[in-house]
């Protein structure tokens, strides 16, 4: 059995999608004005958090010039101020900013992964390249065995984990779970939860709020502590 460990390593080295390799590396050379100066990470960007986690988090794939460019999830863009802020304010980080790989974060009972782990064009994976990333998330969710919650942020990372227990031989209601903002299933010892993504297309818009962020994490947080 691989660790946690070993699968970052092994997800870092990925190349197994000539689409995404070409296009994280295109983007990593030809940078954008505002990060001119930075050393993009360029690479699959690895899962992050803590191996005896509670809480899982999923979500699409990163972003060209957040993680693709940090070298940590969610790091570097917008989205990712919404995030580590929510989990710092539900106690799941120590600090609520994530900034760059050596900013002192640390996630206490929450892991971080997605779908797909190389920054894809447009940012929509095709259906060959979410089969090709799925068996990283299918052992990462084999050796989080104390996850209880999963929030799946936006429906694509709300199916992959429908998609992902299947193959994992787990069961999967019948009727097949909906993804909706704050609609929660239980799922034989598993809550899922889901949350509109902390994107600029939803949180310029109004759609999504930070305290209707915010409360899928106080929820979160809630289960945690019912289930432990």
């Amino acid at each position: 059995m691989n660790s946690l460990t070993q699968i970052q390593r092994r997800i870092i080295c990925c190349s197994l999608c000539p689409r995404l390799v070409a296009h994280r590396e295109q983007v990593a050379r030809e940078k954008v004005k505002r990060y001119r100066d930075w050393d993009y990470w360029g690479r699959p960007v690895p899962s992050f958090g803590d191996p005896q986690a509670q809480l899982l988090i999923i979500g699409l794939a990163p972003a060209a010039h957040g993680g693709n460019r940090t070298g940590r999830v969610f790091t570097g863009d917008r989205s990712g101020d919404w995030l580590y802020e929510a989990l710092y304010t539900a106690g799941f980080a120590n600090q609520p900013t994530s900034v760059h790989k050596e900013d002192g974060l640390q996630l206490r009972g929450c892991y971080i992964t997605a779908a797909v782990h190389c920054a894809p064009p447009d940012n929509k994976p095709l259906p060959e390249e979410f089969n090709a990333c799925r068996p990283y998330l299918l052992q990462e969710l084999t050796l989080l065995a104390q996850v209880r919650v999963v929030i799946a942020l936006a429906q694509i990372a709300f199916a992959a984990y429908l998609t992902a227990r299947r193959q994992l031989g787990l069961p999967v209601p019948s009727p097949v779970p909906r993804f909706g903002h704050g609609q929660l299933f239980s799922l034989n010892g598993i809550f899922l939860l889901g949350s509109y993504h902390p994107s600029q297309q939803n949180t310029f818009t109004g759609r999504l709020t930070r305290e209707m962020f915010q409360a899928i994490f106080r929820d979160a947080r809630k289960l945690v502590e019912k289930v432990s």
